[in-house]
């Protein structure tokens, strides 16, 4: 085969997969700004809303599987590996907050790192409701929030795994902090609250 023709049949290949990442990358953007919106919509306790984003984003992601699966180079890349992390962080929380069964990673058709990913993502989310629950005064709540926290933290700590296999590590080290942080949050709470309600009595045996 002459080098031309090399060349030209590699240009035709490479025009494909450049132009599947041309479309990936629109698609993952979409997914993205979808499932931040849902995630913003949960917080609202707009469920329903939350519920339309995601089934949208859903779709895209079905559809960003078929696109890529000729090109696996393509489809476990970075760009459309996060917004997996964000499809399954939005997707969590909607379970979490309307207290239904937590999806898992094939029930979301993404690949496990991905999944596993924004699990950790998903902790971050949980401290974001925990903080909305202690402004309103509800510590019963909030404690049950960082029970659950702390739960995810210690299945998310199993895991053992270089990062070549997926890179864990980083979203146990946000995971740790992000409890550290909300115990103490909540330990002040607990104890401001203990505090008002001896003054109180203090006061009304006065």
């Amino acid at each position: 085969m002459k080098i031309e023709e090399i060349i030209e049949g590699i240009r035709k290949r490479l025009d494909e997969v450049d132009g599947a990442r041309e479309e990936a990358l629109r698609m993952t953007r979409e997914i993205v700004r979808l499932s931040g919106d849902a995630v913003k919509a949960l917080h609202r306790g707009e469920i329903e809303k939350a519920r339309k984003r995601l089934k949208l984003a859903g779709n895209l992601v079905d559809e960003l599987k078929d696109l890529l699966s000729p090109y696996p180079m393509l489809y476990y890349s970075g760009y459309v590996q996060s917004a997996h992390q964000e499809f399954v962080e939005a997707n969590l929380l909607l379970a979490y907050l309307t207290e239904e069964e937590l999806p898992s990673p094939w029930d979301l058709g993404v690949p496990e790192a991905d999944y596993l990913l924004g699990l950790g993502d998903f902790i971050g989310e949980l401290r974001r409701h925990f903080l909305h629950l202690l402004l309103r005064g509800e510590i019963e709540r909030a404690e049950s929030v960082y029970e659950f926290m702390e739960k995810l933290y210690g299945e998310l700590m199993t895991l053992e795994y270089p990062k070549g296999v997926v890179n864990v590590r980083a979203k146990q080290d946000q995971a740790r902090y992000a409890l550290e942080r909300t115990l103490e949050d909540l330990t002040r709470a607990k104890l401001n609250r203990s505090l008002e309600e001896k003054l109180r009595a203090a006061i009304g045996d006065g």
